[in-house]
């Protein structure tokens, strides 16, 4: 039986943030494109994500009064991403983000918002802004989606049904009943939760809420997407990708790209294989989408195409719970609690920006896992995992070693296999820091990133407070991440380069299926969608010029 064969100008393949936004610049510049998506649901990473954009210079900072200067944006993120990232493209992103995001405003459902004093990851850095330059969707009513909506890839933590938590929401919540704001802002979700479940109304906030919008965008451009259609190659035609190999075992189609194909089919954090070639941890620790697993990497390596950043991912400190792993977010930031290694010692400034916390437990041994050590006045005040201050938690984590709940300090460093007196010694010195308001050691809140998800409350210091009521607990925390960031080299048109530095003809990549424009670093919350959304829109403009 003969293969069937279509045509198309452009195929994408990956139906996440930078595949759609890539077919919807496409489409709007009137080329005929395919999505392909090798789950069944659509959303990729960008579903399960906290859906923000960092974006220098766009049309909503401008409209919040965000002030940011062009040539600052361009000294921090130079000092951010390193000399590893080729000027070019750092202009590129820059240059470009803001109109990305005026087309996705307009052809889309979409509306967006400043995350009011998110700071950048390095707001000290210069250039770096103390007031942010993250954005994030308004929520969007899911009914705009049609029965589209039923393939909508989960989040990665669902709120409960009803509740509408936009990530502004989320740093108040975290600090649990300690703040009135956060009493607050959880009595405004609670009474929106409930008109929204009396009017049998569902709202979509954060990735959700961006992975539909842009979904709508290309359901009224016309764009077909096909679900549960991997890649299995690329066709080439001389020295010129010219189509893909697509379709579930037993259903192959041939779907030809007259212009160029755009790799957009996420990272390799669940290709376990991979993970042990180009890293130091495996799969398991990862919350990044289950069908990421380097398909489009794999397939663009065999042409010849260079790999970079393979070793790097968007590291997150996690807890290893026996239900997959939670990536800790403002736990870290939170006083009464410090991280410590295997040997009872301290070994960076918990509330760092979570790709250079897990950098430093990669640098040296003893640190996988690391504790996370608190008392029962941070179980008292503010949200764990979830979980709410002052209510148990669950017995399966004790049971698995995930957690560990102790009368004594001696105590609690016997069961984590630390030497007593050494856990004894760094928590008393924490203890004269919080006292002081001040860390000698790893200038923890001294960074307006700290203070974000600190508590307010908390003087002199709102990161660091006395570990001393018990019971003490102590958390397991490993190398996470929220997907890995290497993958294939590009250029400033999203153009996949070999190791001599030529394009691949008719071949292009973006978001994580390509080596990220923050090199190994962070510029700031939505440092992940913002490039890639912006090198997916590169690249249908260059395939429009094609």
């Amino acid at each position: 039986m003969s293969m069937p064969v279509e045509e198309y100008d452009v195929v994408v393949v990956g139906c996440g943030a930078a595949g759609m936004t890539a077919a919807l610049t496409a489409a709007r510049r009137g080329l005929s494109v395919v999505v392909v998506e090798k789950a069944g649901v659509f959303g990729g990473s960008a579903a399960r994500s906290g859906g923000a954009l960092w974006l220098p210079g766009n049309a909503v900072l401008r409209q919040a009064g965000i002030v940011d200067d062009a040539e600052a944006t361009r000294k921090y993120l130079a000092h951010v991403a390193g000399p590893e990232v080729p000027s070019p493209r750092r202009e590129a992103f820059l240059a470009h983000g803001p109109a990305m995001l005026d087309l996705v405003r307009e052809h889309t459902p979409l509306a967006f918002a400043w995350v009011p004093g998110y700071p950048d990851y390095y707001p000290e850095a210069p250039g770096g802004l103390p007031g942010g330059r993250t954005i994030e969707p308004r929520p969007l009513d899911a009914r705009m989606l049609g029965s589209d909506v039923e393939r909508l890839a989960p989040p990665y933590r669902a709120a409960p049904a009803g509740i509408t938590v936009t990530a502004a929401d989320y740093r108040w919540l975290s600090l649990g009943t300690h703040h009135p704001r956060a009493i607050l802002t959880a009595a405004r979700l609670a009474a929106g939760g409930l008109s929204n479940r009396l009017r049998h109304r569902r709202r979509l906030t954060m990735g959700q809420a961006l992975a539909a919008g842009l979904r709508a965008g290309l359901r009224a451009a016309g764009v077909p997407v096909r679900l549960g259609t991997p890649l299995t190659d690329l066709i080439v035609e001389g020295d010129r990708v010219a189509g893909i190999h697509a379709g579930p075992a037993g259903f192959p189609v041939r779907l030809r790209a007259r212009r160029g194909v755009l790799i957009a089919s996420g990272g390799f954090e669940q290709n376990e294989e991979m993970r042990r070639r180009h890293q130091p941890v495996g799969a398991g620790w990862t919350t990044g989408a289950p069908g990421n697993t380097g398909d489009g990497i794999e397939a663009g390596r065999r042409l010849g195409a260079a790999l970079e950043l393979m070793d790097e991912a968007w590291w997150g400190p996690s807890l290893p719970l026996t239900g997959g792993p939670y990536f800790c977010l403002a736990e870290r930031n939170l006083p009464c609690s410090l991280l410590v290694d295997s040997a009872g010692r301290r070994f960076v400034n918990e509330s760092a920006p979570y790709v250079d916390a897990v950098h430093a437990m990669l640098a040296a041994p003893g640190r996988v896992p690391a504790w996370l050590v608190a008392d029962q006045r941070y179980r008292d005040r503010y949200l764990f995992a979830g979980h709410g201050p002052r209510t148990s938690l669950p017995r399966r984590w004790f049971a698995a070693g995930v957690a560990h709940r102790a009368d004594t300090l001696e105590e609690l460093a016997t069961r984590i296999g630390v030497e007593p007196g050494a856990l004894g010694t760094t928590v008393h010195r924490f203890n004269e820091f919080a006292a002081r308001g001040r860390d000698d050691d790893f200038g923890r809140g001294d960074s307006a990133y700290d203070r974000y998800y600190g508590d307010p409350r908390n003087r002199p210091n709102p990161c660091l407070g006395p570990v001393r009521r018990p019971p003490f607990y102590a958390f397991r925390i490993v190398p996470g991440d929220l997907g890995t960031k290497g993958g294939l080299r590009t250029d400033e048109r999203a153009r996949v380069l070999r190791e001599d530095g030529t394009p691949v003809p008719g071949l292009y990549a973006a978001g994580n299926a390509s080596a990220s424009v923050m090199g190994r670093s962070y510029a700031g919350a939505g440092a992940t969608l913002g490039p890639a959304m912006t090198f997916g829109y590169l690249a249908a403009l260059d395939l429009a010029r094609a």
